[in-house]
C-alpha cells in the first residue's frame, strides 16, 4: 500500500490501531513512547501538582480582571470542567470527578502558559452532576435533574460567550455525556451563535490508553468505575490523603442478559450499544454494587495512569492548538456559514467586551425556538 493510501497505524495489541491524521499519530507516538518519554511528558505538564482551584491566576474567576482580558487577547479558548458528586467507593472521595478533570486541565493551563499564551480554565459549574437510573440511591451520590445540568451549562455557556470566550469546550468526567450534548445543541438551537463549541469525554478520548495490554504498568481490568483505572489516576493526581488503599474493596456488578451488546464506560469493544443506552439487563448499584465499585481498584497503581494521562494531555493540548491555529484569538467560523444570523447583525456583539460599539448578548433578540 502506498504511503498516502494509508488509514491506519496499528499497534502490537490488535484491538488497538490509530487512524493516520494528526490525532492517530499523536496517540501513536504516546503509544510508543517510553516509560522515561512518559515521565518527561507529564514533568512538562506539572503532574502530579497540588489542585489549584483556590490558586490565583489558575482559573477565570481566581485571576484580577485585567489579567483575564490580556490572557484571552492570547488565548480565548474556555476549557470548562465538568464532575459530581458521587460514591466511589470507601478508599476515596466523593468529589472524585470533579478533582479528576480539573487536576488535568490545570496540567494544560500550566504547559500552555509557558506557551506564553495560558487556556483560560472555567470553576466547574457542576459539583453535583446528573446521572443515570442505576446510580439512585446510593450514599454520597448526589443527583442533579437533567433539566437543572441542562440548563445550568446553557447559561454557563452564554455567559462566557459574553465575555469574549467564544471557543468552548466542555470536559465530561462522569456518566452525564448525553445531557452535555443536549446542553450543547440547545445552546446553538437556542442563540445561533458563532463560534467552536464542543463537548469532550475525556476518557473515551484516549480510551486505547485504558484498554488492558501485555506490557509493564498496563491497566489489568477494564474501565468501569471507582476501579483499577480510575483509582491508578487518583493515585498519580491527588494529594495525600485522598486515597486510602488500605480500606480498599473490589465489587463486580450483576447482569441479567448475555453480554455483549452494552459497551463498558469508554467503549473499549466497539459493542452496538453504549452502557448508557438501556437499563434493567443489570442490577442497579444499591443492589449489586452497594461498595461503589464496579472492578478490582486494589489492583491500581500511580504508573498504571501515567501513559492515559500523558494521553490526554497531549490529545486536548493538539484540540487547542488546533483551535488556534484555524481562527486565532479573535477570530471566528463565519457567523452565516454556522448560524441563521447575518454578519451585519451580529457585527457590534462580536466586538472586544466593553469596547466602543459594543453591545451585550443579552441585548440579542432571540430567533429559532
Amino acid at each position: 500500500m502506498a504511503e498516502k493510501d494509508k488509514i491506519w497505524l496499528t499497534t502490537e495489541c490488535p484491538a488497538i490501531v490509530f487512524e493516520d491524521n494528526a490525532v492517530g499519530r499523536l496517540k501513536k507516538q504516546i503509544w510508543d513512547a517510553s516509560e522515561q518519554e512518559i515521565d518527561a511528558i507529564l514533568a512538562e505538564y506539572g503532574i502530579p501538582s497540588e489542585p489549584e482551584l483556590g490558586k490565583p491566576g489558575s482559573y477565570i474567576q481566581t485571576t484580577v480582571r485585567q489579567q483575564v482580558i490580556e490572557n484571552r487577547r492570547k488565548n480565548d479558548v474556555v476549557l470548562i470542567p465538568v464532575g459530581c458528586t458521587e460514591n466511589h467507593g470507601i478508599h476515596t472521595i466523593t468529589g472524585l470527578d470533579t478533582f479528576m478533570v480539573t487536576q488535568i486541565l490545570e496540567g494544560v493551563r500550566r504547559y500552555t502558559e509557558k506557551q506564553g499564551r495560558p487556556v483560560n480554565l472555567a470553576l466547574p459549574p457542576l459539583n453535583y452532576g446528573g446521572h443515570p437510573y442505576h446510580h439512585l440511591g446510593m450514599p454520597g451520590t448526589v443527583i442533579m435533574p437533567e433539566e437543572v445540568v441542562r440548563e445550568t451549562l446553557i447559561y454557563v455557556m452564554l455567559g462566557l460567550w459574553n465575555d469574549g470566550f467564544r471557543k468552548q469546550i466542555i470536559i465530561n468526567n462522569h456518566g452525564q455525556l448525553w445531557m452535555l450534548e443536549a446542553a450543547l445543541q440547545e445552546f446553538m438551537k437556542r442563540y445561533h451563535l458563532p463560534g467552536i463549541f464542543q463537548v469532550m469525554d475525556w476518557h473515551r478520548a484516549v480510551r486505547e490508553f485504558f484498554y488492558p495490554v501485555d506490557r509493564e504498568n498496563s491497566l489489568e481490568t477494564h474501565f468501569v468505575h471507582a476501579d483499577e483505572a480510575e483509582t491508578s489516576v487518583a493515585l498519580l493526581m491527588f494529594p495525600e490523603g485522598m486515597v486510602d488503599m488500605d480500606i480498599v474493596v473490589d465489587a463486580e456488578g450483576k447482569g441479567y442478559l448475555p453480554d455483549g451488546h452494552f459497551d463498558k464506560a469508554v467503549d473499549p469493544f466497539r459493542r452496538p450499544r453504549r452502557w448508557s443506552e438501556g437499563e434493567g439487563h443489570a442490577a442497579i448499584e444499591r443492589a449489586a454494587t452497594p461498595e461503589g465499585v464496579v472492578g478490582k481498584p486494589s489492583l491500581a497503581t500511580a504508573a498504571k495512569a501515567k501513559r492515559p494521562i500523558a494521553a490526554i494531555l497531549k490529545y486536548i493540548t493538539l484540540v487547542v492548538d488546533e483551535i488556534l491555529e484555524a481562527f486565532p484569538p479573535g477570530e471566528l467560523p463565519p457567523v452565516e456559514g454556522i448560524t441563521l444570523r447575518t454578519a451585519e447583525e451580529m457585527e457590534p456583539y462580536l466586538k472586544e467586551p466593553s469596547s466602543p460599539g459594543w453591545k451585550s448578548v443579552y441585548e440579542l433578540p432571540r430567533i429559532g425556538f
